[in-house]
């Protein structure tokens, strides 16, 4: 894989990494079996079809980002559970080129995890994209959940529950997480992001 230039790409090129596929295929099932869920309750309680799920746990398809948090709430698991790697010890070296992205359905919005998934844990670090004129809704996550967000280029409209923030370049909010919010970009410029999302408490 070539290095990535110094300009962000579009975000229709950082399309999900396919080897994520095999990833979300092992720890879903991990996950579902250790719950004693079959996958016709799974698809009840999550909201994600039979279909869907089956093939996303032969990793015959990698799942949007809408997807997977659909799964991780209904699981009662950290949105990082379903996309994390083996535990690792020691300093964990993330290249950028190696990362692992996911994408909303439209491509419009990529997430990049910025933390070692080393187990259960009640902060992640993310780095997120969302492409001009582009629009992510987002589900409540469970109970507790809070977001800490920093725009770092572009602009963003927030709406949560139905309170609507504007942010700048070099704007940050904190809300509760465990309502509807939306991610909007009203510009014709990609917008950039990092979140550090925090549980009310540990999770496996």
């Amino acid at each position: 894989m070539e290095p990535p230039s110094r300009q962000q790409p579009s975000a229709d090129s950082r399309a999900t990494d396919p080897g994520l596929a095999e990833v979300v295929s092992v720890n879903l099932r991990r996950l579902r079996l250790r719950r004693g869920l079959s996958l016709e309750r799974l698809a009840r309680v999550s909201g994600v079809s039979r279909a869907m799920l089956g093939q996303v746990e032969l990793g015959r398809s990698v799942p949007s980002i809408n997807v997977v948090w659909k799964v991780a709430r209904a699981l009662e698991v950290p949105f990082a559970a379903l996309i994390g790697d083996e535990e690792r010890a020691g300093p964990c070296l993330m290249p950028r080129e190696q990362a692992k992205r996911l994408t909303s359905a439209d491509g419009s919005f990529v997430s990049r995890a910025l933390f070692p998934f080393d187990g259960p844990r009640r902060v992640e670090f993310y780095e997120l994209w969302l492409a001009p004129r582009g629009v992510e809704a987002a589900e409540p996550h469970a109970t507790g959940t809070r977001e800490n967000l920093v725009v770092t280029s572009g602009s963003l409209e927030l709406t949560v529950d139905a309170e609507r923030f504007p942010l700048r370049t070099g704007d940050a909010i904190a809300f509760a997480a465990d309502v509807p919010h939306r991610y909007a970009n009203p510009a014709d410029t990609e917008c950039r992001m990092y979140l550090v999302m925090t549980y009310a408490s540990e999770i496996a």
